[in-house]
């Protein structure tokens, strides 16, 4: 059975808060404009950072979606940044309507992780890969077996959250992140992966099946 609840994820709660206080202040003063603009900040807010529960496919090996949004690149390509050798490759594009909490894909040992700074180029082009910012997770199966997740900047994202570091022991489907405002997320894994998405389809963070590893 599947669970429905939904809560708020922590980085949420500051924008929620301060566009709250900020339409008690304006509604006290009888500045009813800034008033309505704060509150509708509230509610966006509140629906923006939405975490909803999801339960991860039964399937042995499977390959769990990292992101909500639409599946924009399935791939053989090479790419030495995150993944040694060949690789398959699976782009997701969130846009700003989409929950932006990341999840693992496969159960594993985080091996890497890292941040580098950049541009914010829209995050369904292809130089958003080469120029924008991103964090870089790299993750080791009990099977032994590397993938990497790269969470990636947007147009209008401007922070990357990775709440793990090297160690860290991770289920499929388990939170590790999120990104802020619309953004990317691909995944990069070992040529043996069978690949059940296409292009074009909606995937699901934690509920969606990508593939069989």
């Amino acid at each position: 059975m599947k669970q429905t609840s939904i809560s708020i994820t922590p980085e949420g709660y500051p924008f929620i808060l301060i566009s709250a206080f900020a339409a008690l202040i304006f509604a006290l003063v009888d500045l009813c404009i800034p008033a309505l603009i704060s509150l509708s900040l509230t509610i966006f807010s509140t629906w923006f950072f939405r975490d909803p529960a999801r339960v991860p496919p039964e399937e042995s090996g499977a390959i769990v979606s990292p992101a909500d949004g639409k599946v924009i690149i399935v791939k053989e390509t090479e790419d030495e940044r995150f993944f040694q050798g060949p690789t398959k490759k699976i782009s997701i594009f969130m846009n700003i309507f989409d929950v932006h909490v990341n999840r693992a894909p496969l159960a594993g040992t985080v091996t890497g992780v890292r941040f580098k700074p950049g541009s914010f180029y829209a995050a369904d082009k292809d130089k958003a890969v080469l120029h924008n910012e991103y964090c870089a997770v790299t993750m080791e199966t009990p099977r032994k077996q590397s993938y990497c997740t790269v969470q990636i900047a947007g147009l209008i994202a401007r922070r990357i959250v990775c709440r793990v570091a090297p160690g860290d022991r991770l289920e499929a489907g388990q939170r590790y992140g999120l990104i802020r405002f619309g953004s990317r997320v691909d995944i990069y894994l070992p040529l043996e992966a069978d690949i059940r998405v296409r292009v074009g389809e909606r995937v699901r963070a934690g509920e969606s099946l990508l593939g069989i590893l």
